[in-house]
């Protein structure tokens, strides 16, 4: 017999457009679209939000998003939390949407901020944070560089890999000569180089001072990865840790650096839990979100602010979407996004009828 509380789980759907498309080596993106969820506990009314919003080559579809969240629907009515986050099987921004609401259920419970659900000793007040720069042409991508610099932030991750190599190396030697030799630049391929092209790419960024290449070469190419290490650059596997898993990265000495997406992993817990696999064996853990909607992004601040000394991370996206699910909880000051300290998420106005 299930002694736990009766739980109900709701979810609707949204569509997010961005400001600007945001455009990279993988593709454009105009907008985000997913599901919203809602479980209550009956009784005593608790709550607690969730987000699942899918995105192509990353996660399910749409489609299957949706039908694994009626299976988790039906089951926790039925059979209670753990069932319902087993019914979304490899759905992993389902898995992602239920999992974060169960546990801003949880933590709102405590009561507690969610990070300190997750790492009950952390006492976090904000997280270094990265801004976005897509890959545009240069007067664009040296203009959004001082502007964020202008507002604060000292690392700045430029995507690339659209044009010739020599075309993105002097976009980034530009972006240098504008902000400086105090910010910290990353570029991010996609997977978009050859061998070849990233040996290249690499010498000549390493000369501008690049601390990070994430994903130069496409997610299977382990051993080319292991190669380019070593170049004066560290080498980041972001798509690669999804097709290879932390063992295989390891195995291949292919990373200084993995990516965590938590809605692509599967939620905050999956995430926390190969983070600190990875920080035992000495690869650093980067904190990103996949562009999405403000409980996405505020559940991924509060996983950032439960990882001990991490870098700058890729948190400050919600200003990429043009309309948001609600007020953003999360304030980013002179480069750090500000964590929520009230219980659970801290996000309010979601759900408003």
């Amino acid at each position: 017999m299930n002694d736990e509380p009766a739980l109900d789980l709701e979810y609707r759907s949204f569509s997010l457009p961005l400001a600007s498309p945001l455009e990279s080596a993988s593709g454009t993106i105009a907008s985000r679209d997913g599901f919203l969820v809602r479980i209550t506990r009956n009784g005593d009314g608790a709550v607690g939000y969730g987000e699942a919003t899918p995105l192509p080559g990353w996660t399910e579809s749409y489609a299957d998003c949706e039908a694994a969240l009626e299976r988790a629907r039906t089951a926790i009515r039925t059979r209670g939390a753990r069932d319902a986050v087993a019914a979304v099987d490899e759905a992993v921004a389902a898995r992602h949407g239920v999992s974060l609401a169960l546990a801003d259920l949880e933590a709102s419970s405590e009561p507690t901020p969610l990070y300190r659900y997750f790492s009950p000793n952390a006492l976090v007040a904000r997280v270094p944070v990265n801004t976005t720069i897509g890959d545009g042409p240069i007067g664009e991508s040296v203009t959004a560089a001082r502007r964020a610099v202008e507002r604060g932030f000292d690392c700045c991750k430029l995507k690339v890999g659209r044009r010739s190599v020599d075309e993105d190396v002097e976009r980034l030697r530009r972006v240098r000569e504008a902000v400086g030799p105090g910010v910290e630049l990353r570029a991010d391929a996609n997977g978009a180089w050859s061998f070849d092209e990233a040996v290249a790419a690499i010498e000549a960024v390493a000369d501008l001072g690049v601390s990070i290449v994430e994903q130069p070469l496409p997610a299977g190419a382990l051993e080319g990865h292991a190669e380019l290490r070593g170049r004066g650059v560290a080498i980041a596997l972001d798509e690669g840790l999804l097709e290879h898993g932390v063992d295989s990265i390891c195995e291949a000495q292919a990373a200084d650096v993995v990516t965590i997406k938590p809605m692509a992993l599967g939620g905050l817990d999956i995430a926390q839990q190969v983070t600190a696999w990875i920080a035992e064996l000495d690869i650093t853990p980067l904190v990103t979100t996949t562009i999405d909607g403000v409980v996405a992004r505020t559940g991924t601040t509060h996983l950032a602010a439960s990882i001990p000394d991490v870098p700058a991370c890729g948190l400050a996206t919600g200003e990429l979407l043009a309309e948001d699910l609600g007020r953003d909880p999360v304030l980013l000051e002179n480069g750090a996004a500000v964590v929520p300290q009230t219980k659970g998420l801290g996000v309010e106005g979601v759900w408003d009828e």
